[in-house]
């Protein structure tokens, strides 16, 4: 099982409701992924936003500048918010990084959990669904075909078009993101693609049969089951001491919930939620290093993951905490989990 950890670049904000410079954040991110590849950590990925909580509106960009200071680590987005985007001009980005990185690039597409790229590009979210299918289906027949005829409905046609730069292979690593619909599940195990599943509540036992029926799926289709991927993506923050960490981090955390909740009309976030999450049949993984050990091993058991990702920067606590979080998950919990899995 791969172990990694998942970004969206929120910025760190202060006491006053100020968020830090976006380009300080950036540099940051920069310093934390290149721990990651220090520490052997197995991919990162980083989200696609427009929001003025979060620093990251291209996750390419990012990829790039880190494929100059990272030898091993996989570098993907988390998401790509397909729907909104052109598929020509992603997957050339992503191709370009794959070169640079000597196929370390990895592409996750998913519709995204906010809407603001929508207007922003110029889409409407009456089309939210056929927007995704449509520009998945060019996608991938991008990343087959290096001449494309296409044509569609939301983006000019193609006709008999050259895509360069090619990924190395000439195939590019395609995840689909999910949040929990069967009709996402069956998309992504159709086309027989890698799905990362985002546990961000709840009992994590409750997506089981989610994870069976993409499995039951992908088999129908006849898909080499030796090849198939199945990850999470959860909320994760970890500490030398869990109850410290904990309670360090939970006005971070819950000024985050808090954030989008009151734009969503969600009550304000309680540290019972929090509690329930962080418990043995939640979806917080925010604690010490054997807390974290046990919670991953019993996913992989749950689920037969292939990849976990830990969501790792929600709220933005400070930079500091961040790389002492990081470097705890690669020195110990990674080599750990590794270690009781046989690998």
């Amino acid at each position: 099982m791969e172990l990694g950890i998942g970004m969206f670049g929120d910025l760190h904000i202060d006491k006053n409701g100020n968020p830090q410079p976006t380009a300080q954040r950036l540099q940051e991110l920069i310093e934390e992924i290149k721990l990651m590849d220090e520490l052997g950590l197995d991919f990162y990925g980083i989200g696609e936003h427009h929001r003025p909580d979060y620093a990251v509106s291209v996750p390419e960009i990012i990829l790039a500048a880190a494929a100059t200071v990272t030898k091993k680590i996989k570098l993907g987005s988390a998401v790509s918010v397909l729907s909104s985007a052109d598929p020509v001009k992603l997957y050339q980005s992503f191709a370009t990084i794959d070169l640079l990185t000597n196929g370390r690039a990895e592409l996750v597409a998913g519709r995204g959990s906010f809407i603001e790229s929508y207007p922003l590009y110029g889409y409407n979210l009456e089309d939210y669904d056929a927007l995704f299918e449509e520009k998945l289906e060019l996608l991938l027949k991008i990343n087959n075909n290096e001449r494309i005829t296409w044509n569609g409905k939301f983006r000019a046609a193609l006709n008999n078009q050259l895509i360069l730069p090619r990924a190395v292979n000439n195939h590019m690593n395609i995840w689909i993101a999910v949040g929990g619909t069967p009709e996402s599940v069956v998309r992504a195990a159709t086309h027989g693609l890698p799905v990362i599943f985002a546990i961000i509540g709840g009992n994590p036992a409750h997506f089981k049969p989610l994870f069976d029926y993409y499995k039951e799926v992908y088999r129908s289709f006849n898909h080499d089951i030796q090849k198939m991927q199945v990850a999470v993506h959860m909320h994760a923050f970890f500490g030398e001491d869990g109850e410290r960490t904990a309670a360090e981090y939970y006005p971070v955390y819950s000024g985050q919930m808090n954030r989008i909740g009151q734009s969503r009309g969600w009550p304000a976030y309680q540290p019972q939620q929090y509690a329930a999450g962080r418990g043995p049949q939640g979806h917080l993984l925010i604690g010490d290093a054997n807390q974290a050990i046990d919670k991953i091993l019993q996913l992989q058991e749950m689920f037969g993951l292939t990849r976990f990702s830990a969501h790792m920067d929600v709220g933005g606590p400070s930079h500091a905490s961040l790389m002492k979080s990081i470097e705890l998950y690669g020195t110990t919990i990674a080599p750990a989990v590794r270690k009781a899995l046989g690998k």
